[in-house]
């Protein structure tokens, strides 16, 4: 039984299949159909709704997703907001409103979800000023692409689109006319809370019991999470479902036995200690991004050019490791940064270098039964630097093609502990050794760089793909060694050039070509 609430509405759905979408229940079984598909793998953003949370204040704070690699059964406990639930009557929501007034909209497809994405920016936007006490501002560049970056749109050119984004402000907030009685209803929030502990309070719309083969957990511990995978040890794992669930829609197998683990309370936890930050495999990006930001801040940047918000609300850096695809994003930076891995089985948990975990092509060092429990990213030393750096076809929400990370020090004018680490460039996740032991306690010259230039080349065999030839990669990687000798060379003398990929994050820095937002 999967209780939670649609555009205010409570809704109990039974006998629902483990691997239905939101995008299924919507247009097949609610019958919303505003909510389109495009490509079915979360790229396009046609598919956009919103996600209503309870936050830790008690309230409702909603985020954007893409409903067609959304698991149904993650609704629980929450409120699914479609384009269908913002106006009230003939009066518009101010996302609407601004999009009709500025012409944001032609063939029409995309724009229910631009619409949902702006509804999630206007009501976290609002929520964020009521916080603070703080009055709106326009929206810096920044922030919009931020917002938008997930919704593709072949029509208007993004112009009236960002126009409606600012424009949307200077709308009466939530006034009574033009906001639906859901999103002014202090109950809902702890309607939804009540749905999430097991039920609405009043019976919805069930939808028709159906034969639903297979079935769907959600564990709240670890504890319990080992018994259901011994009685289902063929069962999948999800977490954000961002990556698994293109084997439902791209390659339509059946998802028959699935075990969710975004309720396990100790793969939750996202905590500051003296061996460093903490980070359980169920923490979505979102939410680890400000500590990113704080702490590591070129792995923070990163996650600008990582997928779109409709992904990072949902995606977990836990499932991109577990997933040990080679041209996922987080493993070489963990590589870089040597960061411990905590495997938990049903006896004990162990320990791990992260260096150890990736075996072959999609293979890794988890045994039957264990689950990664948590990421242990070590604080920076003092003087310990981080530079990562991907390369891929569109500057956001594209797989790498490459991507580096490094990470160095210098002392005494030398290279130390020096850190080389590499996606799209082997079957793994890897470091580069030889061009690591080329560079460890060299003081940063050119001909230095020149021999872990030609060092990198007995490190990788590359393989050619749509992404990139071999020969591709192997320039591509060498060039961005060659990056990270000016960026070094920068650091030693305050009159030599830094490379365009470091200008820094600022108002005047965001006006700068695309090519230049990176780290």
């Amino acid at each position: 039984m999967i209780d939670f609430y649609f555009n205010g509405e409570p809704q109990s759905l039974a006998g629902l299949p483990p691997d239905a979408s939101v995008l299924e229940l919507l247009r097949a079984h609610l019958h919303a159909t505003g909510t389109k598909e495009g490509c079915a793998s979360g790229d396009c953003g046609a598919c956009t709704v919103a996600i209503g949370e309870i936050d830790g204040q008690g309230g409702l704070r909603y985020h954007n997703a893409n409903a067609c690699i959304l698991p149904a059964h993650q609704l629980k406990g929450c409120h699914l907001v479609t384009v269908e639930g913002l106006a009230r009557g003939e009066a518009l929501h101010p996302a609407q409103a601004a999009m009709v007034d500025c012409h944001a909209s032609q063939c029409g497809f995309c724009t229910p979800g631009i619409v949902m994405s702006l509804f999630t920016l206007y009501e976290t936007t609002l929520d964020e000023a009521e916080r603070q006490q703080a009055s709106l501002a326009p929206f810096s560049q920044a922030r919009l692409e931020a917002a938008l970056g997930g919704n593709l749109c072949r029509c208007t050119g993004y112009r009236p689109i960002r126009d409606a984004a600012q424009t949307m402000l200077a709308y009466p907030a939530r006034p009574p006319e033009t906001t639906p009685a859901w999103a002014i209803d202090e109950s809902l929030p702890a309607r939804v809370a009540a749905s999430a502990q097991g039920g609405t309070e009043a019976p919805g719309t069930p939808l028709p019991a159906q034969a639903a083969e297979g079935s769907y957990h959600r564990p709240a511990s670890l504890a319990a999470f080992h018994v259901l995978r011994r009685l289902h040890p063929e069962a999948r794992l999800v977490a954000g479902a961002t990556d698994l669930w293109l084997e439902r829609t791209q390659q339509l197998k059946i998802l028959s036995e699935l075990i969710d683990l975004r309720d396990v309370a100790e793969l939750q936890v996202l905590e500051e200690h003296d061996d460093g930050l903490r980070i359980g495999a169920a923490v979505p990006y979102a939410r680890l991004k400000p500590s990113l930001e704080t702490h590591f801040p070129a792995f923070a940047r990163l996650l600008h050019r990582f997928a779109s918000s409709q992904i990072r609300h949902r995606a977990t850096l836990g499932g991109n490791v577990a997933n040990a695809s080679p041209i996922g994003d987080g493993p070489p930076v963990l590589l870089a940064l040597d960061a411990t891995l905590i495997l938990d089985g049903p006896e004990r948990a162990r320990e791990l270098p992260a260096q150890d975990f990736f075996l072959d092509y999609r293979q890794t060092a988890l045994k039957p039964q264990e689950v990664l429990r948590e990421i242990v990213l070590p604080w920076l030393p003092e003087g310990r630097q981080l530079k990562v750096w991907k390369l891929s076809k569109r500057r956001e929400d594209d797989i790498s093609a490459v991507l580096g990370a490094f990470g160095w020090q210098l002392e005494g004018g030398r290279l130390r502990d020096v850190r080389l680490a590499f996606g799209g460039m082997a079957a793994i996740p890897a470091r580069a050794r030889g061009a690591e032991a080329a560079l460890e306690g060299q003081p940063p010259s050119e001909s230095i760089f020149a021999a872990a230039r030609r060092a990198l080349e007995d490190d990788f065999q590359p393989l050619s793909d749509i992404r990139g030839s071999s020969d591709y990669r192997r320039l591509a990687a060498a060039n961005l060694l060659e990056r990270l000798r000016l960026t070094v060379m920068a650091a030693l003398s305050p009159t030599a050039e830094a490379p365009a990929a470091d200008i820094p994050d600022t108002p005047a820095a965001q006006q700068v070509t695309l090519d230049a937002y990176a780290d």
